[in-house]
């Protein structure tokens, strides 16, 4: 439901909530491109956005002026270990093609990284595909550097892909 708050014409970052769930998941399904996604392309019934493994704390939300939700970011611990406590990842970043750029991908990775370190996290980490360039190009102007490849991790019709792992320090000044 959009907000009656007027939104700024440069992306506003916030917190999901629960009411965000069917803006997401419709966000989710518009964004789909096999150039992301190992996963195959969503079907009816669709599963609910939100689970017990993706809360809505995991999420940030972009918004703009007249289209409202445009994108969101999933920011999570790796792991469960101690020895890990101090990285976050980012598994999911996606911008609804209309709204491409105008900053919502850049907002979402910047609330990211000062929503790690309000955490206490000092890295953040992210996996992209190797023939994803737009993305590989938004993470790379946000300071994330590439700190390892997997090749040929993926077969996406009838391609071998590699998976690219990139992260970025937050501790430094």
């Amino acid at each position: 439901m959009p907000s009656t708050q007027a939104m700024p014409a440069t992306p506003a970052v916030r917190a999901a909530t629960h009411a965000d769930e069917d803006p997401l998941a419709e966000l989710d399904r518009r964004c789909w491109s096999r150039l992301h996604s190992v996963q195959p392309p969503p079907r009816p019934p669709y599963a609910p956005f939100f689970d017990p493994a993706h809360l809505p704390a995991h999420y940030l939300v972009a918004e703009l002026a007249g289209p409202g939700v445009v994108g969101y970011l999933r920011l999570v611990p790796p792991t469960d270990l101690a020895s890990n406590a101090h990285v976050r990842q980012i598994q999911g970043l996606a911008v609804d093609p209309a709204a491409r750029g105008r900053g919502a991908g850049h907002a979402l990775l910047e609330a990211a990284c000062e929503r790690a370190r309000g955490e206490g996290a000092r890295r953040i980490t992210l996996r992209v595909l190797a023939h994803n360039a737009p993305a590989r190009r938004l993470y790379e102007a946000a300071g994330f550097a590439v700190e390892g490849v997997l090749p040929g991790e993926f077969l996406l019709d009838g391609e071998y892909v590699d998976d690219v792992l990139m992260g970025r320090r937050l501790d430094a000044v």
